[in-house]
């Protein structure tokens, strides 16, 4: 049996104070359907543990697709969520795969965190798989190697784009612009052809997925990958 690790978000609004965010919902919903499905064991963690905020934009009718609407109107689920473990309590365990689910919030509580950088550096130097998608591979950007280089240097990968920020109205209520901060970590950043369609890469045992419209895809490839691997 599997045991995969399920990074969310604590915080529910921009810096402006103007709008609110979170969690975007399909981004652990389908990861964690898929894994439930195998019977796996799951474990959802956040920076501080406790309560996880979903961002309202990802409950519109549009974006809130069956899998997504069936967990969020079941109670044990939802208890589930806001009842997070704090990363500090799960560092020392070990996981199959670690997963950071996105959402805009991410990109305040992910990528100083130090515990966070501590597991996803432990977990790709044991050569298992550490996957995130969209805002949540905010959380990649500052993990070093026991070598002192970037992680992601020279790594294939994807994320949310400036210009998907664009079409999402969201490119003065960010805290950076996550496109250019890949690219200057060395990456070698992947795009979908049409912005906000699905987009998964794979670089050995480093998953990413570029935005909410690769939730689907990117629960099927993590399973895929987690089942070749032994145990």
């Amino acid at each position: 049996m599997k045991n995969i690790l399920l990074v969310v978000t604590n915080v529910d609004t921009y810096a402006s104070g103007r709008l609110k965010t979170g969690l975007w919902l399909s981004e652990l919903t389908h990861i964690y359907h898929s894994a439930e499905e195998k019977g796996w064991h799951i474990t959802i963690a956040s920076p501080t543990g406790g309560a996880v905020p979903i961002d309202p934009e990802s409950l519109k009718p549009l974006v809130l697709d069956k899998i997504s609407k069936g967990y969020y109107e079941t109670p044990s689920f939802m208890e589930e969520l806001n009842h997070s473990k704090s990363l500090e309590a799960v560092k020392e365990e070990t996981f199959d795969a670690i997963y950071l689910a996105g959402g805009h919030a991410t990109m305040y509580d992910f990528p100083d965190n130090t515990v966070l950088q501590y597991l996803i550096r432990k977990q790709y130097e044991s050569h298992k798989m550490v996957a995130a998608i969209c805002h949540g591979v905010g959380g990649l950007l500052n993990v070093k190697l026991s070598d002192g280089t970037w992680l992601i240097k020279g790594k294939s990968m994807t994320g949310f784009n400036w210009f998907e920020e664009t079409i999402a109205r969201r490119k003065k209520e960010v805290p950076f612009n996550l496109e250019a901060a890949i690219i200057d970590r060395g990456a070698n950043l992947k795009k979908a052809l049409i912005p906000m369609t699905s987009k998964v890469v794979v670089d050995k045992n480093l998953i990413t997925g570029q935005n909410p419209f690769s939730s689907r895809e990117m629960a099927k490839v993590v399973v895929s990958e987690l089942e070749k691997q032994p145990g």
